[in-house]
């Protein structure tokens, strides 16, 4: 299993993730038969790039300190979603691996905030963990609707 050992591991890991996110979800618009559909992925992806964004400039600039001891119990696993995109996935199958996804983005957010002592750059974390949250509510729902009430 991986370990951070600095800050730098940490947001280097966060804007991965981030990257990873778009991909994901710029992957699932082009897999989506419906425009609407596709056009939610895409929305997705565009929050995504945002959210490095914001994690570029703290790297890039802001001062971030984590509590030292907290730190070697942030274990990269505890982030990891194993689902893959497959080419035959459908509509309900999406919904399920990007609740999976926002589900992970906002612990690691939440995790970072807890240990971040620089209260701008917990704010920042806090902020990030609850737009991934507002994703995974917005899959929920969509979830519900269209596939639970399906049956």
């Amino acid at each position: 299993m991986e370990h951070w050992d600095s800050i730098d591991d940490i947001l280097d890991y966060a804007i991965g993730q981030e990257e990873k996110a778009t991909e994901l979800y710029t992957d699932l618009a082009a897999r989506m038969e419906k425009p609407w559909v596709r056009k939610i992925f895409e929305g997705y992806a565009d929050e995504e790039r945002e959210h490095k964004r914001k994690l570029v400039e703290i790297k890039g600039g802001k001062q971030l300190r984590l509590a030292g001891q907290e730190l070697e119990d942030l274990k990269i696993a505890d982030y990891l979603v194993a689902t893959e995109p497959s080419s035959g996935m459908d509509y309900r199958d999406a919904l399920i691996l990007a609740m999976k996804q926002e589900k992970a983005a906002f612990k690691l957010y939440s995790d970072l905030a807890a240990v971040s002592e620089d209260l701008q750059i917990r704010e920042i974390f806090l902020g990030l963990a609850q737009e991934e949250a507002k994703h995974k509510l917005r899959f929920e729902l969509e979830y519900d609707e269209t596939i639970q009430s399906a049956n």
